[in-house]
């Protein structure tokens, strides 16, 4: 099938490595992939700060591009949730609402989309490493993905996954959350190293760059020796 991506802002701006493993992936697999460069933010963070009318104006040119896709990709459940869960609310009672709806039924989360909408678990992927799994909030809550990435981790190769007893709590990013409480923020997120510390994990692997962005200055701060990676840069090594 054509597979559009939707390249978060911190995707784009800060780890493109997880976009190009994305397109690594799919292609492998026989895709044709598409990623239209004139499509910006979501907008989310308008939308979680109440200014629905200023979000509008980012998500509707996004959404005029994106509702006629076959099926639209995304490597962040935050941006994914956006996109499937929130513009058929943003735009409920509105003339876009059809177009909204019909958007929501072909987003896809990228685990979720390998493993649930085209069955594949094992892609031949080589990790020789212990790594702990952190569920980001809005794919864990918004969109109910939780098996999806750990079946794919289980088939990489030299791969050991060990959970850590908080992987659904928050990290404390939250977007903008992050930016007016920067105190709890941070202590979330100090919950939560300490919570993948405890597992002797290499890695903490989520599918949301934003969380590892949060988890990986953490533990910068710290000195400590673990290290984040997004899921689909694992998935890419062979």
């Amino acid at each position: 099938m054509t597979v559009t991506l939707f390249i978060p802002c911190f995707v784009d701006a800060l780890f493109p490595r997880v976009g190009i493993s994305m397109v690594q992936i799919l292609e492998r697999l026989g895709h044709r992939v598409e990623c239209p460069e004139d499509i910006a933010c979501c907008g989310q963070p308008a939308f979680n700060s109440g200014y629905w009318d200023e979000s509008r104006a980012i998500a509707g040119p996004v959404l005029q591009k994106l509702r006629d896709k076959e099926a639209v990709v995304i490597a962040s459940g935050s941006c994914g949730a956006m996109l499937k869960v929130f513009y058929p609310q943003l735009f409920a009672d509105r003339p876009e609402a059809a177009d909204a709806d019909r958007l929501s039924s072909h987003v896809w989360e990228f685990s979720d989309f390998l493993v649930r909408k085209l069955g594949v678990t094992d892609l031949g992927a080589r990790f020789p490493s212990k790594v702990t799994f952190h569920d980001g909030c809005h794919g864990l809550r918004e969109l109910g993905i939780k098996r999806s990435p750990r079946a794919l981790l289980e088939k990489v190769q030299g791969l050991e996954l060990v959970e850590m007893p908080d992987c659904e709590t928050c990290c404390g990013f939250g977007g903008t959350f992050a930016a007016k409480f920067p105190m709890i923020s941070t202590a979330m997120g100090e919950v939560k190293c300490t919570s993948a510390a405890a597992t002797g994990a290499d890695y903490i692997v989520s599918n949301d760059s934003s969380c590892l962005m949060q988890v990986q200055g953490l533990l910068s701060r710290q000195g400590s020796r673990q290290k984040t990676i997004h899921l689909a840069e694992i998935l890419a090594q062979q």
